[in-house]
């Protein structure tokens, strides 16, 4: 498939205005960074005192991070000839709202930039190890679909992404407020890593047909469309299963069972992949995956703050 050079004006250009550069950052996936900055935050009230400025720095870089990973995603998807006008997602704001894709590319080099300077400022008032392990996630992001190999074209982006934007974050936030990383918050971000892992499957099962023809080897194309809709109902099984463990063995206040009431979303996910047909069919099933994983992390937080109450 040949690379377009140039976006051409799209008649089915919906975003005009401000909203076509909001739609640029994906609003929808940013809660994929600030509630694990929440979770790791809620989990350090136990060990200290939260410090505000910090915990608004650290969700500032992650969500600006997160913007500048969409938009890395938006420009070389573009490149390679993978969006197209008809094609189904949360992108488009170079195929359908016509802006440049080297204003694309700008833009994301820009966030990153500020993010930067909001990490030194996390650095000079905790570790500077803290920057070599920021630079390697921003180049995990720049990667993820950069680079003469994108990560996103190989069955290994669900393990990246799942760390970086689930583990990782986690025990970033809880360092910054304590200096330290424990064994719990170790044990509480796993389910995060899976889920995260959940929503690049999801967004994988129903861009199957289109990454195929593309030539992508994603971990759904490897195990097929049915293996991998089994494979996504496994990992939000493991999660419940993980915290409900947590509980029953004292491990964890018994107010984190509040997380099941996000099991409504997963189920919703798991059947919509199970009958949709076509990538429209499949979106919501998509939607419901990353609801998932943001409701989850946000419900292990309120059950960590009732718990200290």
């Amino acid at each position: 498939m040949q690379t377009p050079l140039q976006p051409s004006p799209s008649p089915i250009a919906k975003d005009h205005g401000f909203q076509k550069w909001w739609q640029l950052a994906r609003p929808h996936t940013l809660t994929a960074a600030f509630a694990p900055v929440l979770l790791g935050t809620a989990l350090a009230i136990e060990v200290t005192k939260i410090d505000l400025l910090l915990f608004l720095a650290t969700l500032i870089a992650c969500l600006l991070i997160q913007a500048a990973t969409n938009m890395f995603n938006e420009y070389y998807d573009f490149k390679r000839g993978l969006d197209t006008e008809e094609s189904i997602g949360i992108g488009g704001a170079i195929v359908r709202n016509g802006i440049k894709p080297a204003t694309v590319l700008g833009l994301a080099l820009g966030l990153y930039g500020i993010s930067i300077l909001i990490g030194i400022y996390i650095c000079m008032n905790t570790s500077w190890w803290l920057a070599a392990v920021g630079l390697v996630g921003m180049l995990i992001g720049y990667l993820y679909t950069g680079g003469p190999l994108p990560i996103a074209y190989t069955p290994f982006g669900e393990v990246f992404a799942g760390f970086f934007m689930g583990i990782l974050i986690i025990l970033i936030a809880f360092f910054i407020q304590t200096g330290t990383v424990t064994t719990t918050s170790i044990l509480v971000s796993i389910p995060s890593f899976i889920l995260v892992g959940a929503i690049l499957l999801s967004n994988n099962i129903r861009d199957f047909d289109g990454d195929k023809d593309f030539g992508r080897k994603t971990l759904a194309i490897l195990i097929g469309k049915k293996g991998a809709v089994t494979l996504l109902a496994g990992m939000f099984i493991v999660s419940y299963l993980w915290i409900l463990g947590l509980i029953l063995t004292g491990a964890m206040t018994p107010w984190l069972a509040v997380v099941l009431l996000s099991l409504p979303k997963a189920i919703k996910s798991v059947k919509g992949f199970k009958t949709g047909t076509n990538p429209l069919e499949m979106a919501p099933a998509m939607v419901a995956t990353a609801q998932t994983n943001t409701i989850f992390a946000l419900l292990l937080s309120v059950g960590l703050f009732i718990s200290y109450i």
